[in-house]
């Protein structure tokens, strides 16, 4: 069977094959976190000590909804809340020793479950997949800070 190359089309099944995928990484974090507590914790982890606005905005949801995620992180030892050294009104959200042991555990097993998947493909499946990654992230890194589209758009 032919690929599909109409964007529209080849947009919806994408979409589909990556939120297959990533459904099933999430299946193999055995950490208790819900996604959006994973998410706001790798973030934290990946970008520094940030503000919960930063966070807020990084995450794309509302302040308040952010109050709550770096809360439970709190309440589990992942994160710490720090005075900011140069303006000690502003306190900026890092992850604890733990959040960081947690994230690699969680990691590790995703990374090893996908690599078991992957040991299971021809070479060349291998070569056209390195191949496909580098549009995929070519596509995010372009619209990491797009506004959201609705449907209507999409669909012209």
């Amino acid at each position: 069977m032919a690929p599909r190359t109409d964007p529209v089309e080849l947009a919806g099944h994408l979409r589909m094959s990556v939120a297959r995928l990533a459904r099933l990484l999430r299946q193999q974090d055995e950490s208790g976190l819900s996604p959006t507590l994973t998410a706001a914790l790798a973030t934290i982890a990946r970008e520094g000590p940030m503000t919960l606005g930063e966070l807020a905005t990084r995450e794309r949801v509302a302040p308040p909804s952010i109050t709550k995620v770096v809360g439970k992180l709190e309440d589990r030892g992942l994160v710490e809340r720090r005075l900011d050294d140069r303006d000690r009104r502003v306190t900026r959200v890092e992850v604890s020793v733990a959040g960081r042991a947690q994230l690699e555990a969680s990691r590790t097993r995703r990374a090893a479950w996908l690599a078991a998947r992957l040991l299971e493909l021809p070479e060349a499946d291998l070569e056209q997949l390195a191949q496909a990654l580098v549009i995929i992230d070519a596509l995010a890194d372009a619209d990491a800070e797009a506004p959201v589209v609705d449907g209507s758009e999409a669909a012209r």
